[in-house]
């Protein structure tokens, strides 16, 4: 078994296609069949089943992808280990972000990180505040950002910023023009919510939860798994909604949205990174930039 035969078979397997994965990883076709079959014969086994001209995971096939998968992680951290001794001349960071992070915060960072080391290549993936802590604590990302809540002791956690969300409905929504809501209105109106594990719903549940209200008896209309779809839906009339200010202003100065009377608390933005895992200079770097 070798480190080339094993970036094969993840890339076939992710692709379910033999000439799909020697284009991405610029093999020939016979190349790429060749090195699956050389791994298949030297274990005796049989990881995919041929139909016609495509190929599909068979049980055995999806039981070693993980394993395949946790291997190549290694390889990577270690090649990463070694190039991080050349002061981040090269290198490569794996960053995971929550969905408001990535998209209105993060990116001026990066910018300015890549100006500092434009050697470094800065891989970023995007979740919500539980994939992302899952990220780190797997080994997955080296750095993560988030703005909900994680309980996880293998992370360590560092403040480097923070937002505020508001509830924000359309103008002829009944709470439009009211000076304050009470508990009680909070059950009245249908809800738009970004799905659980985000930082946006938590926080507002958080607060829900804070003013006497359960948030399991919200009558939530829709689960979404984006801001931007949560956005679109509220400014369509499916109802109240709970949005980070950075993505709600522009609607609301647009008067497409406007601010209910039900303050939210201002959130902290959390750097992660694991306790124990190696920690390279690249993110050490981008740690610093950060606070």
């Amino acid at each position: 078994m070798t480190l080339e035969r094993l970036r094969i078979f993840v890339a076939v397997a992710e692709r379910q296609h033999v000439t799909a994965a020697a284009r991405a990883l610029n093999l020939t076709q016979s190349a790429v069949s060749n090195a699956l079959a050389a791994l298949e014969a030297e274990y005796d086994i049989h990881l995919f089943d041929r139909v016609g001209r495509g190929v599909t995971l068979n049980e055995t096939g999806r039981v070693f992808l993980p394993e395949a998968r946790a291997v190549l992680a290694r390889a990577a951290a270690a090649e990463a280990a070694l190039t991080d001794m050349s002061a981040l001349r090269r290198g490569r960071l794996s960053i995971h972000a929550s969905q408001t992070i990535a998209s209105y915060w993060l990116p001026r960072r990066l910018v300015a990180f890549h100006a500092a080391y434009p050697g470094v290549e800065l891989s970023v993936a995007i979740g919500n505040t539980r994939e992302v802590a899952d990220a780190v604590s797997q080994g997955l990302a080296e750095i993560g950002l988030v703005e909900g809540t994680v309980e996880d002791p293998a992370l360590s956690e560092t403040r480097v910023g923070s937002d505020r969300l508001m509830v924000v409905v359309t103008p002829d929504h009944p709470w439009a023009g009211r000076r304050r809501l009470d508990p009680a209105d909070l059950v009245s109106s249908p809800w738009v919510l970004r799905e659980r594990g985000s930082g946006t719903r938590s926080t507002l549940e958080e607060a829900v939860r804070a003013a006497g209200v359960d948030p399991a008896t919200l009558p939530i209309a829709m689960t979404l798994p984006a801001n931007e779809a949560v956005l679109a839906a509220a400014e369509a009339g499916a109802g109240a909604t709970a949005l980070s200010e950075s993505v709600a202003q522009a609607s609301v100065a647009a008067g497409r949205l406007v601010v209910a009377p039900f303050r939210l608390p201002e959130r902290p933005f959390r750097l992660l990174r694991h306790r124990d895992r190696y920690r390279s200079r690249a993110g050490d770097a981008f740690a610093a930039l950060m606070v």
